[in-house]
């Protein structure tokens, strides 16, 4: 039996052929095999559809409201040494004088 490439999105092993496609039965997604980029991981942009990585600096592109804090964080705020999650908020990082955050994407832009 031939080693087929797992399903991109599920990652389920039981994929089969059909005509020139691979499909998985599982979650029924079709790709074909040879437009296939290889896939590093998550894929997380900023705000100018920059590429962001673990590690990078960020800066906020708009006044962002935090819950239970008296002033909102400034655009303009310059953060360091981000990390990339899953999820909706897909930036965890800390701000001076706010501690820990979760932030999106969409309001910062790479420094």
């Amino acid at each position: 039996m031939e080693n087929l490439a797992p399903c991109p999105k599920c990652k389920s092993e039981y994929t089969y052929e059909m005509d020139s496609l691979l499909v998985c039965p599982e979650c029924g997604h079709e790709w074909n095999p040879e437009d296939q980029e290889v896939e590093s991981g998550l894929v997380v942009k900023d705000a100018n559809g920059n590429q962001l990585a673990d590690g990078d600096s960020v800066v906020i592109v708009k006044d962002l409201p935090v819950k239970g804090a008296p002033k909102p964080i400034k655009a303009g705020t310059k953060v360091k040494s981000i990390r990339l999650v899953e999820g909706d908020h897909n930036i965890d990082c800390k701000i001076d004088g706010f501690g820990s955050m979760a932030l999106k994407s969409e309001f910062v832009r790479k420094a």
